[in-house]
Order: C-alpha cells, then structure tokens, then sequence
C-alpha cells in the first residue's frame, strides 16, 4: 500500500481459530487530491460485527463505508465530522436490518481515527480500542462501551478482574443497537509528536494480548511485521474470536506527495446485497 511521507502503516486481519467467518471490516483512506488531504488527512477505521446469519459482517461493512464515505466527500469540524458519520453508519444498520429482517440484531463496534496536520481526532462506539503508544508507554485513547467498564467504572470489578469477567464481551452500546447512538469523541484534538505510534484493534486482540504486549510488539518491529506478531500471539492463546488491527507510527517526514489509496479487508464485499 502507498501512503503519503509522515507515517507507517500497516493493517492486518484474521479469522483466528474458532470461527468460520470474519465480521471484522476495516480502512485506510486518504484523499487523492492535496488540497483535500490538507482538510482530511488520513483516515483509519475499524468495526467488529455481531449477528448471525451474515449480519455482523454486513453491519461491519455498512459502518465502514458509510464512514469512510461521509467522511471524504464532508467538511467543517473533524470531530462534529465524525459524529454525523458514525450517526449515518448507525441510522443504516438499522435500515438495512428492517428490510431484512432475518438479520434483527445485527450491529458492529467502530472506531475512526483521523490525522489531520499533526492532530488526533477520533470518533468510537463499542469496544474496539484506540491506543496511543509514546516513549514505551501505551495509553488507551478509548472508553469501552461494555458492561464490565461500567463495573469498573462504578467500583463495582477492578480492571483485573474485567479481563477475566464472564460478561467481558457484553456490549452497552454498538452501531445498529435499538434507539439512539452516542458517539464518543476527545474534548481536544490531541497532539502526535515523531515517534508516536497508534493502534486501532477489536476484541479479539485485545482480549487476549496485555496492554504492556501490544506497546512491546507495536514499537519494536516495523508495522507490517507487528501486525504479523500480534495475530499470531492472539492466535497462539486459542484465537476465539476474529482478529483485527490498524498500526500508524509517526515518522515526521512532510506529508506532501499526492498518492492516496483505499484499503479494507474484502474489496470484493460489497457484491450482494449492495451497500451505501
């Protein structure tokens, strides 16, 4: 994949070993046209379904590319941006899932993160994770949207106990759930430096990988090779669920030539039923 000068990407995904179907969905975009790549910068997005009957993978499919294309053809406030976006993705699930109603309870995490000019901006539901990783130490940018995060939060479990709790995996707010959405964004763009190194994954990762293991492996090989490392780690422990991840390390070189490119993991889905 060819990028502009200014980062490192890689992305990877990967069935893991239990399941027959991948429902993760992911993109890299960013605009052809300079201009627009000085107003849009880059774009990451990750989403991990959930439904059966082939509806995790459309409702996944639907927010990434109701994102990626609210987000290319939008304007104004990165944040206010990414709100509509992510709103539209929710709105479309549930369209979608009342023309088909076989498909009833479909819905999809997400999460988008935008680099604009040296800038930050994300926008999330759900509990794939947004993590910032600087000088060794790794921050999640992300709150999950879980039950057992609510109990953290509450005093009720301590984080340890979340990585271990039976209801782990039980969402309080995804895209395509009944009713409104709330879409979390950052008070403040936030600031990158050179040597910064971003990773956006589902669950499936995560879940199975510390938050020490994912700074370790994210920063000491190059993305691609990281990518590799991390889904086989997830894989090594049982690999229950569908592995997906996104690595952007910050290099500073000037972001200026003009070749932009889309990437998402299954290029030929959309084919039936079409999507927006």
């Amino acid at each position: 994949m060819t990028v502009r000068p200014g980062i490192e990407l890689a992305n990877l995904t990967d069935p893991g070993c239990v399941r027959e179907r991948n429902e993760d969905y992911y993109c890299y975009f960013e605009p052809d046209d300079d201009d627009a790549f000085r107003a849009r910068g880059r774009l990451l997005v990750v989403a991990d379904g959930m439904g059966g009957h082939e509806g995790g993978e459309i409702a996944s499919g639907i927010a990434v590319e109701t994102v990626r294309q609210t987000w290319s053809s939008g304007a104004g406030d990165p944040s206010e941006l990414l709100i509509a976006a992510l709103g539209k993705a929710h709105a479309a699930i549930q369209d979608y899932a009342r023309e088909h109603p076989e498909l009833a309870g479909m819905g999809t995490t997400c999460t988008a993160a935008a680099l604009i000019g040296g800038l930050l901006y994300y926008g999330h539901v759900g509990d794939t994770r947004l993590y910032l990783i600087r000088g060794g130490a790794i921050r999640r940018v992300t709150h999950d949207h879980s039950l057992v995060q609510r109990l953290v939060d509450t005093g009720v479990i301590t984080e340890a106990q979340a990585a271990d709790h039976p209801d782990r995996n039980v969402l309080v707010a995804a895209l395509g759930m009944s009713g409104a959405v709330s879409v979390d964004v950052p008070d403040a763009a936030i600031p990158l430096e050179p040597g910064d190194t971003l990773l956006i994954c589902t669950d499936g990762l995560h879940g199975l990988v510390s938050e020490p293991e994912l700074a370790d492996a994210a920063t000491r090989s190059e993305p691609r090779q990281a990518c590799r490392q991390l889904v086989q780690m997830a894989r090594d422990r049982g690999g229950p669920d569908n592995i997906t991840l996104q690595i952007v390390r910050v290099d500073g070189a000037p972001a200026q030539a003009a070749s932009g490119r889309l990437k998402k993991t299954r290029p030929e889905y959309p084919a039936e039923p079409e999507r927006p």
